[in-house]
């Protein structure tokens, strides 16, 4: 009979999981409520400042909004849904592609591009090109992001996709990947239909249109994926050629170097680097901003000003009031100890538990003078059979997801790290193991027997 009971032991200890040895070692995974410090204690809730309503802003415009790039945060609305007609802000989506086609190796800024028809024959904002001219890809760029030139925006579009129609395919497809939900392009420049070249007119008869939150989400991909386009957007002006008797003028009258020019020092914004304006008699004066202070970027845009001045006078309101109520803030350390789930089971080691810790920091935005945020922690570790020594450190053992609204805010910020092992939980010798099957089964068999009682 003792023979039988060890080799049953042996079989057990050879099979990777035992139900019967190991089931007091298994444990679910667990919810709690944690801080943000690093020992994750529960956080007591801080009174803010009260954040001002939209409404006291007095916004002279059709519609706004105010994000916060790096958690996505819309921290200010108003009929940010409403599809509206951008006129050039839609250039953004024309950057961004053009861009993108430069970094993937496409095409390269110093490559020559031969004007054709269609970019000859561009109205309203331009620089007048000539069919047959050559540029480079960088000139054209910039006559586009600074001078907001319809022919040059064109003559990239087509280098880029063969016609500017293709190009159009390609902006609606990575309108739907960035998950604007009313934008839709009809060209590359943000022109009327009708003010476009009659023969390169779409056939469909629909308008460029797209809301003030989703020229937002663009700006974001833009500044996010291509943190390098104030290289382009804080040219102040440009002479595009040598002929030309006056350079281009950027028309974003707000950048901060703007200062100490006397015409647009009176709306220079501190920080402030980026990003697009536009003007159609359909679509009133536009703008998308971005500025960046203490560390903390904002993106506003507003649509429908009744003036190229008061574009910029109700953007400032819009970031004034972003950076005077929000700050980012760091509300879990790295490395952090979660409250409940301080350690994990571990099958087969020398320990039966292994410690764990997240492998990053969260970072929320929040109410400016927010000490001690009211944040939601919810763990899920892996399945414990899985948990088998030996086990590395920093081995990912699970997960631990952190959500945060802001008070009157719609929006729940969610942040999701791993959850990973403190250090190496090495494998017990076969000796050990034994010895703790023996005990544990000799354990189950007196309780068992205490029970009949």
């Amino acid at each position: 009979m003792k023979t039988a009971t060890v080799g049953l032991l042996l079989n057990m200890l050879a099979s990777p999981v035992s139900s019967v040895v190991w089931a007091d070692e298994v444990k679910t995974p667990v919810t709690t409520e944690a801080g943000t410090t690093a020992a994750s204690t529960p956080a007591a809730a801080t009174a803010a400042a009260k954040i001002p309503s939209v409404e006291s802003l007095g916004l002279n415009v059709k519609s706004a909004v105010l994000i916060e790039p790096t958690t996505g945060e819309v921290l200010m609305s108003l009929n940010a849904d409403q599809p509206m007609p951008p006129a050039s802000m839609t250039k953004m989506m024309t950057e961004y592609l053009v861009t993108e086609a430069v970094n993937s190796g496409q095409i390269s800024w110093d490559q020559k591009v031969i004007i054709q028809e269609n970019a000859a024959k561009q109205t309203g904002s331009r620089i007048y090109l000539a069919q047959g001219d050559e540029h480079t890809v960088r000139e054209l760029y910039i006559a586009m992001a600074v001078g907001s030139a319809n022919d040059a925006t064109v003559a990239l579009a087509e280098l880029v996709s063969g016609s500017e129609q293709q190009f159009v395919t390609l902006m609606n497809e990575t309108a739907q990947k960035m998950g604007m939900k009313t934008a839709y392009f009809i060209n590359s420049t943000g022109l009327d239909r009708a003010d476009m070249p009659a023969k390169y007119q779409p056939k469909e008869e629909r308008e460029t249109v797209m809301s003030a939150l989703d020229a937002a989400t663009l700006a974001k991909y833009i500044v996010t994926d291509h943190p390098d386009f104030t290289e382009f957007t804080t040219i102040q002006s440009y002479k595009f050629r040598e002929r030309d008797t006056k350079p281009m003028i950027n028309y974003n009258w707000m950048l901060e170097a703007n200062k100490d020019i006397p015409n647009f020092k009176a709306y220079a914004y501190p920080g402030l680097d980026g990003l697009k304006t536009g003007h159609t008699t359909n679509a009133g004066n536009c703008f998308t901003g971005t500025a960046v202070r203490d560390g903390m970027r904002l993106i506003s845009v507003v649509m429908g000003a009744d003036s190229e001045a008061h574009r910029f006078t109700e953007t400032k309101k819009v970031l004034d009031f972003g950076f005077n109520n929000f700050e980012i803030k760091q509300v879990v350390a790295p490395k952090a100890v979660i409250a409940g789930t301080e350690t994990v089971p571990v099958l087969k080691g020398k320990n039966k538990e292994v410690s764990v810790v997240t492998d990053a920091g969260v970072t929320f935005i929040v109410p400016k003078g927010t000490v001690s945020p009211q944040i939601t922690t919810t763990v899920e570790t892996n399945d414990p059979a899985t948990l088998v020594a030996p086990i590395a450190g920093a081995s990912k053992v699970g997960k631990v997801s952190y959500s945060y609204q802001i008070e009157g805010m719609t929006l729940v910020q969610e942040k999701t790290v791993n959850l990973i092992t403190a250090e190496e939980a090495e494998k017990a010798g076969w000796f050990k193991l034994l010895m703790r099957a023996i005990g544990e089964f000799f354990g189950d068999l007196f309780k068992g027997i205490k029970n009949l009682f």
